[in-house]
């Protein structure tokens, strides 16, 4: 890995554009305020790297012997980001604040970066061109460490965005526009991986 910069730029687009990490924590920065979503924030910056560790040291040759694996984590995500899109659409701001409603745990993050289809399709990038034979073990980690170091800034912008967004989001039926936008948006965000199956 010779070209720092270039994997630097690769991470830092791959975690500023839109996908479900960054449309969910975007709503939980409106719904939930940005203390309350640190945790969220946490998750991601943790769990996703982990998880790009755990396939460049090796849960990639499964997932190429046994490709069952990767379209069972694909229906799954993909299932999982269907309800979390549902429960998006049919929430509004009174049912949030009032109904005991909470942002995601930093376990629940790390968790959800497994079923995530933009992470997989940033964890086959990264490290199908970013790493070697040779070096996949030093790349891998070179790659990990960059994103966790992107997902501070990239991720929490849009934590901030939405934060900031409570100043023009004020009635019940803002609330229930935006978070019905956001829903549209995640599903739009995994109809590729759809596709693919």
């Amino acid at each position: 890995m010779d070209n720092l910069l270039s994997v630097f730029l690769f991470t830092v687009v791959m975690t500023i554009t839109p996908g479900p990490n960054n449309i969910m924590i975007l709503a939980s920065g409106l719904n939930f305020g940005i203390k309350r979503s640190i945790p969220h924030l946490l998750g991601i910056a943790i769990g996703f790297p982990m998880m790009l560790i755990a396939v460049g040291f090796g849960l990639e040759t499964a997932i190429k012997a046994t490709p069952a694996i990767h379209t069972f984590v694909k229906i799954a995500g993909l299932g999982y980001l269907l309800f979390l899109a549902y429960k998006l659409f049919t929430t509004v701001k009174q049912k949030i604040l009032g109904s005991g409603a909470k942002p995601l745990t930093f376990l629940q993050a790390v968790l959800f970066q497994w079923v995530n289809p933009k992470a997989w399709v940033m964890i086959f990038s990264g490290v199908g061109v970013f790493t070697t034979s040779a070096n996949i073990q030093e790349a891998t980690l070179l790659l990990a460490l960059s994103f966790f170091i992107a997902i501070f800034p990239c991720n929490g912008s849009w934590l901030f965005l939405g934060s900031q967004m409570k100043k023009l989001i004020k009635t019940d039926f803002h609330y229930k526009v935006f978070n019905r936008i956001m829903a549209i948006l995640l599903l739009i965000s995994v109809f590729p991986s759809v596709i693919e199956i």
